[in-house]
């Protein structure tokens, strides 16, 4: 999520639009190779499990990060200070997480049962059609909500470069990835990313070169900053213990249900190659941070200095601090990369989505679809219109439905996944009533709290809503301890086991 409302500075300068007209083309054309390659449900799902690990890494790592990281992030560090590292802090211990936890698990489970979708895997796990079905319906709600969120950020980026207005940004950033996902599917999807996360990372390491040369470097920026507001530069920023903790807490282990992200396990050619995933997705994603931190903190000490005046709005740092401080190629590469960021995002959930909606919802009610690659692709167009007029609702609730639709990943996949996979004492009756807890507690917190009747710190609400489904996992499995041997088929046990 970029932007809640208001729009980006006027970015339309002959560069910036040549270089982002060269992006999309370029986006067109593995759209049209990719297209070429679809011809299965598996291709279009999961591109037929022939990813390697190298483009495995860089389609997790754009996944993860959308457009916040050159847009949204900095503004935090600049209006919250260093604080809001805690977001991101967990990268590398998530990573080795997900991958001891999840990621051999789910290919090798994959590959035997011949799974498509995340829910197919709690199906598996359980042997319960309800709850991989309630699983997707969350992964669905929680998809048309995200998606809004960056169809706007999208139409935003699209408007600041072009001049169309932010309506007809919308539609046509929805139209640009539409295309190549409805033709090409996930495997389309997967080498965009691998090319947006490879300008994002370049984009990254370079700005981060002017945020130092500009402030002075990081002592410079470091007794600047320190001079004029010591919290800023306090091991908890401005947010205080409470709110970074809960950062950390909810983005580390929240991480491990995001099924934009895990969902690519699947689609790895060689899961042997798995022990090196933690490290190279966690370089990937320290190097894209470079900016996330570099351009906050450069910009504070720069308003502290009177180089500057403050921005009108923290989502401006990014903008304000390319177009002034950087060579305007380099500006050119990063909203190019803020595009491909958020079109990665969109991507892989447009995929998920229609995912839940042509194969997960039909196999819990016991009614497979028969051309699953068709229907795929119009369930995609479906919920790409429902996303892009989502977007176009006020901006408050745009945002609510992207912090909602986050939580509620975290919420309902943590711990039937996370869990589930690594503890034989599961049941089917702890999933369906994490699952089902995680729903309706993340949907109430985050109502009332959009609604201003109560008021959580950021990240509040949702570790909440995932400590709850965690411990109602946890004491339902126990109550029901004496079937959890019935939920478990002998070749999901063996799987776990590995």
């Amino acid at each position: 999520m970029i932007l809640q409302s208001g729009e980006l500075p006027r970015l339309a300068q002959p560069t910036i639009i040549a270089v982002a007209v060269v992006y999309f083309v370029i986006v067109g054309a593995i759209g049209v190779w990719a297209t070429r390659r679809t011809k299965t449900a598996s291709d279009f799902f999961v591109a037929g499990e022939g990813i390697g690990l190298f483009a495995l890494t860089l389609a997790a790592m754009s996944a993860t990060l959308s457009g916040f990281a050159f847009i949204g992030g900095p503004g935090m560090v600049y209006g919250l200070g260093i604080g809001a590292m805690f977001l991101i802090l967990p990268a590398a211990v998530t990573a080795s997480m997900t991958s001891w936890a999840l990621a051999k698990r789910m290919r090798l489970l994959g590959e035997i049962r011949g799974l498509i979708t995340v829910p197919d895997a709690i199906g598996a796990r359980f042997r319960s059609p309800a709850a991989q079905g309630l699983s997707a319906v969350a992964i669905l709600i929680a998809v048309v909500g995200y998606m809004a969120t960056n169809f706007l950020a999208l139409g935003l980026v699209i408007d600041a470069i072009f001049g169309t207005g932010l309506v007809l940004g919308v539609w046509i950033g929805m139209g640009i990835v539409l295309a190549y996902s409805v033709a090409g599917g996930i495997l389309a999807g997967v080498y965009t990313d691998m090319f947006q996360g490879s300008l994002m990372a370049v984009a990254s390491v370079l700005v981060f070169v002017y945020t130092l040369r500009v402030g002075g470097g990081m002592g410079g920026i470091t007794e600047t900053i320190t001079a004029a507001d010591p919290a800023f530069m306090g091991p908890f920023g401005k947010m205080g213990p409470l709110a970074a903790l809960s950062l950390f807490f909810v983005f580390g282990v929240g991480s491990m249900g995001q099924p934009h992200v895990i969902h690519k396990f699947y689609m790895l050619k060689d899961p042997r190659r798995l022990k090196w995933y933690p490290l190279l997705v966690t370089c990937a994603l320290l190097v894209t941070m470079l900016l996330y931190f570099g351009v906050g903190v450069s910009v504070k000490a720069l308003v502290v200095d009177g180089q500057m005046a403050a921005p009108v709005r923290n989502d401006d740092v990014t903008p304000i601090f390319l177009l002034r401080f950087t060579p305007v190629l380099l500006a050119a590469l990063v909203f190019s990369g803020v595009a491909a960021a958020i079109m990665s995002t969109v991507n892989s959930f447009m995929s998920i989505g229609a995912a839940a909606l042509t194969h997960d919802i039909p196999v819990a009610l016991g009614k497979r679809v028969t051309n699953e690659l068709k229907w795929g692709r119009i369930s995609t167009v479906a919920i790409s219109l429902a996303g892009a007029a989502m977007a176009l609702l006020p901006g408050a609730v745009v945002g609510f439905l992207g912090i909602f639709g986050w939580g509620l990943f975290a919420t309902t996949l943590v711990p039937s996944l996370a869990i589930g996979l690594n503890w034989e004492g599961a049941t089917r009756e702890g999933a369906v009533s994490s699952i089902a807890t995680g729903l309706a507690v993340t949907l109430v917190l985050e109502t009332l709290n959009y609604k201003k009747y109560v008021t959580f710190l950021p990240g509040v609400a949702s570790g909440m809503a995932l400590v709850l489904s965690i411990l109602v996992f946890f004491a339902v499995s126990w109550l029901t301890r004496s079937r959890a041997a019935a939920a478990l088929d002998p070749d999901v046990k063996l799987v776990m086991s590995v």
